[in-house]
């Protein structure tokens, strides 16, 4: 299973609404996930004309939970300014 294919996958119909980016279950976070899958097929388009999904994750503890796009928490992979050295 791709987390792009264009034909949603069985198990994501158990999902769960998760409120906040996590496993609802465990707390577990996106990347500890087994399965994704991402429902790019249908976009909804927010109050300032962006795009966001529907990201669906299988979790380890055997938990099937989706959140919006626009939820996930910035990451931490992402390059960030180094400290500024004082002279």
């Amino acid at each position: 299973m791709e987390a792009f294919d264009s034909v949603p996958p069985k198990w994501i119909e158990s999902a769960t609404h998760a409120r906040e980016f996590c496993c609802p279950n465990c707390r577990a976070s996106s990347r500890e996930a087994q399965q994704v899958w991402l429902n790019r097929r249908s976009p909804v388009m927010t109050e300032d004309y962006r795009r966001k999904w529907q990201e669906f994750y299988q979790c380890q503890c055997g938990c099937v939970w989706w959140a919006w796009s626009n939820d996930r928490p910035p990451s931490d992979l992402l390059k960030r300014e180094p400290p500024a050295i004082d002279e």
